[in-house]
């Protein structure tokens, strides 16, 4: 049983690409908003290093390093590297053949986001090439991206920047199917990510900092579950987080909505073995069990369809079918209504 939770923020560029700032002071807002941990990903084509040497503890902050892989299209996160990884002249099968082949994993980023209208015409960087195989995950929820959709004009920008985190949409329905879709074939992980950049935003005469890091590590990020506590010493620390996040023993959370630490979903066999979020078995019958640290809707899905729903902080349900089940929660905020909160890796019962 996993019972030792940390709280880290995936997708994050620096002055090393396109960010805003250095990494030092990335790991200064981390440490601002509690984080345990974040993992940065500069653009290859932009950067000329993985800057492994810049790896390690920011005082109390885990600060690892990995790349998002790609150009026009087809950006991969990929983590645990060892070598720098260019994009140029690779197909995206080949992109995670080469992450693969270091050991690495990665995650398909914004598959189908669809750009910002307002000032970026709705440039998007989307992932085309579905068929492609090897890949540990899909970011379903980034924030920066599902943020950037809904500016369509300086007033709406204006109402987005005011009620930047209560307007913010959940991950699109598009990006749900295709990874409920793969995870009926095999395990997949989900993440989420802030996406942050900390840049500067002109237009016109106007320079400002619409994204701050300050804001952006406090939003859409991962919750991951440890056997034992996190190590004081950096490469088995390193280890500890990898391992957590390539085997989707995790959850991702909006924490400006609501603190989502002491969230837990988990599965009781009737013959007496336990799993959590991201594990696999044979089907058998038991019980699953959801706890909320707040108030919430707990929305069950089984193979990505609605099974139950219950508003409440503590639920048992009965399982007495085989299925991929995982769930969504969602928190009433006044006057926005319904707001999404939080997103399980699923439960695997074959």
């Amino acid at each position: 049983m996993s019972h030792f939770e940390y709280i880290g923020n995936l997708h994050i560029h620096s002055l090393y690409s396109d960010g805003g700032g250095d990494i030092s002071q990335i790991a200064r807002s981390a440490a601002k908003a509690n984080l345990d941990f974040l993992c940065l990903n500069d653009h290859d084509y932009l950067t000329d290093s993985l800057h492994l040497d810049e790896e390690g503890f920011y005082e109390d902050v885990l600060v690892l390093t990995g790349l998002e892989i790609g150009g026009r299209y087809h950006h991969y996160l990929a983590y645990d590297l060892k070598n720098m990884i260019k994009s140029h002249g690779l197909g995206p099968q080949e992109v995670i053949d080469r992450v693969n082949e270091q050991d690495g994993f990665g995650f398909l980023a914004h598959p189908f986001e669809k750009g910002m209208p307002f000032s970026e015409k709705s440039v998007a960087y989307t992932w085309n090439d579905l068929s492609v195989k090897g890949y540990t995950g899909i970011c379903i929820w980034n924030y920066t991206s599902r943020w950037k959709e809904r500016v369509k004009s300086a007033p709406h920008g204006l109402f987005l920047l005011t009620f930047k985190s209560l307007s913010l949409k959940p991950p699109s329905q598009k990006t749900l199917a295709f990874w409920d879709d793969a995870c009926r074939h095999r395990r997949v992980v989900a993440v989420g990510g802030s996406d942050a950049h900390g840049s500067t935003f002109r237009y016109a005469l106007i320079n400002f900092r619409p994204l701050s890091y300050d804001h952006l590590l406090r939003t859409v990020s991962v919750h991951i579950f440890l056997d034992t506590k996190m190590s004081k010493e950096f490469e088995e620390a390193k280890e500890q987080v990898y391992g957590a996040i390539r085997e989707g023993r995790l959850f991702i959370a909006h924490e400006k909505i609501c603190p989502a630490r002491g969230f837990r979903f988990s599965f009781h066999s009737d013959s007496g073995s336990h799993l959590v979020m991201g594990e696999e078995v044979p089907f058998e019958t038991g019980d699953f069990t959801v706890s909320l640290p707040h108030d919430g809707e707990i929305r069950l899905l089984k193979d990505g369809n609605l099974e139950k729903k219950w508003r409440s902080r503590e639920v048992v349900y009965r399982a007495l079918d085989r299925g991929v089940y995982r769930i969504e929660v969602y928190r009433h905020v006044f006057p926005f209504g319904w707001r999404p909160w939080i997103y399980s890796n699923p439960i695997y019962l074959r």
